[in-house]
Order: structure tokens, then sequence, then C-alpha cells
């Protein structure tokens, strides 16, 4: 028996189809739930296929590489430095820093060269080595199903790794369990509500469920969280939140929904079309300033990479352990 397609964030039945490729234009269905505005694959990989994948091929397939080259590695580590100093006047002392999905591990290093001890779990082998081994970074070859199901962290980050569980819903509540009282969860994924990229660019294999403001909001709160910070404006290309583990209600309800939520995310798909997109100044002006960039990475990427690994490297080598707990 087919087992009925629901919505993992209000349980909803009825979707609407609003893709039917991906951003190569491989064949790969997208809808959105009709009372929630949620937008996901037509139809969820199983364990065994996402296993795989991640495991051996996300990395080649998404980024063109398996082992990070100098200009991944620069921006990784700029991109680190920037969610510490987001982050760093919410932490407590003596807070442990856990990061699921931590690719090259340049996050936890940002934080554990300020002090903090910190650590992440990375499922795929070659960016998990090169952290580890090249970075020195405290990471472990896991995946969030392999971490023990009791409180070991304080702050955990989830940096542009919602969007790629199976079920974000499970991935939460998995998570409340592993915060300590008073637990903080770090969020950052695309927004789909943002002008980032034209609709014929949106979606990704890898991307199986795609947010708003409103319903990672949303999905947050149903799983046990309460909204603390939200770092990033409606337009921002990617969604910047911090979420608190509610300690008055552990377990979130299901939230109420109507169809507001589903007008709101074809509202933001249908902004633009290709021409439209393109022509804004919003676009261009930024569009320019990314192309300087890219061009001084190339020239500079070399180099930074060389005495980052240098600064590493003079850094005491992380204990070797089983498991990231």
């Amino acid at each position: 028996m087919t087992q009925k397609k629901t919505c993992d964030l209000c349980g909803g039945c009825e979707f609407e189809r609003i893709a039917t490729s991906d951003r190569k234009q491989q064949p790969l269905d997208t809808d959105v739930c009709r009372t929630c505005g949620l937008v996901r694959h037509a139809q969820i990989p199983t364990d065994d296929e996402l296993a795989e994948f991640y495991g051996s091929q996300y990395r080649q397939d998404y980024h063109g590489e398996t082992t990070p080259s100098d200009r991944r590695v620069m921006r990784a580590w700029k991109n680190g430095r920037r969610i510490y100093q987001q982050l760093w006047p919410y932490l407590k002392q003596g807070d442990r820093i856990l990061e699921i999905g931590a690719g090259i591990g340049c996050n936890v290093k940002a934080f554990e060269v300020e002090g903090w001890e910190s650590c992440g779990i990375e499922p795929h082998e070659g960016f998990c080595e090169y952290g580890s081994q090249v970075l020195r970074s405290p990471l472990q070859r896991q995946s969030l199903e392999d971490l023990p199901q009791e409180p070991i962290a304080d702050v955990i980050l989830l940096v542009h790794v919602i969007e790629h569980f199976k079920s974000p819903r499970q991935a939460l509540e998995r998570i409340r369990g592993l915060l300590r009282p008073g637990g903080r969860l770090y969020i950052e994924c695309p927004n789909l509500a943002a002008p980032f990229a034209p609709r014929g660019k949106l979606f990704h294999y890898a991307h199986i469920h795609n947010f708003t403001p409103q319903t990672l909001r949303l999905l947050a709160e149903s799983c046990g969280y309460r909204a603390h910070t939200l770092f990033s404006a409606a337009a921002d290309p990617n969604l910047q939140m911090l979420v608190e583990a509610d300690t008055v209600s552990p377990r979130g309800e299901q939230p109420t929904m109507d169809a507001g939520g589903c007008d709101e995310t074809l509202r933001a798909l249908n902004r633009f079309n290709w021409l439209t997109y393109h022509a804004r100044w919003s676009y261009a002006a930024p569009r320019i300033a990314k192309l300087a960039t890219y061009l001084y990475e190339h020239l500079t990427a070399r180099r930074f990479v060389r005495e980052l690994v240098h600064e590493c490297r003079r850094s005491p080598a992380p204990p070797s352990a089983s498991r990231a707990a």
C-alpha cells in the first residue's frame, strides 16, 4: 500500500506542482503544500538513497569537488568567522558547541580558536578527512542519527543543512533532545521568499525542503523551540535564525494553518520572470560586486589557505574519539 503524502510542517495532504526540473534542467518534481506553503520534493528519497548520496556523491554533484578547493576553504573560513561574530554575544560561559553537517569544519574551528569547546559531525568522507587532518578541526564522520539521544550540547549549529533532511520535523525534534537546558539552535538556510535566484535555478535534488521565514519559524515552534533572534532581513538570500529550546512547552503543538502561507510562498516565487529578475538594479549591483569578489578570491585563496593551515597546525590536534559526544 502506498503511504499517503503529507506535509512535514502542517500534516496537510494537498499539494500543487510548481516545478518539474532542477537548476541543471534535470527532471525533479517540486510541490508546495496548499495549506502552509512549505515547498518540498514531490517524491522524498529513501534513507538508503540519501545515505549513498551524502556519503559519496553530494559534494561532487553540488560543489563539483570531493576535496575542497582553496577558494572554498577561504569562503568557509570567512563564513565561520561571520557566524561566530553573530553568535558570541549569545554564548554563556561553559557552553559546548556542536555542528551537524559541519563540512570541512571551519565553523567549529572558528569557535575552538576563540576558546570554546566545540565539535562537529560530517557524513562526507573527503570533506571530513580534509577538515580533521588538514585544518585540525574537531570532526567525526557521522550523521545526526549516529548521535546518542541525550543532552550533549548547549549550542547546535545547523548551517545549510535543514533543507537536506528527509524530515526536518524529525531532525529538529531529535536535535531538541541533544540540547541541554536553555540550549539554543542556530539555523541558516536559503530563503525561498527572497529573490536569490531565478525560479528555474531554485531547486536541487539535495534540497529536499525549501523554507520561507514563516515556514521555518512555524516548524521550529511546532518542534519545541521559540524564536530568539532573527539575524537576516526579508530580502536576504539566506535565513539566519537563532531559536531556543522551550522549557515550558518542550513538545510543540501542530500549528494551525490556513491557505495564506501557500499564497505567500507562491507570491514570492512568481514575483519575477527571467527578464525582470535579471533587469533589476538590485540584481546587477550585487552581481558585479560578487564577480569582483570571485576574482579576488581566485587571486588570493592559495596564500590565504596556506597561512590558515599553518595557523591551524600550530594548535593542538583535536582528541581522537569514536563519536562526537
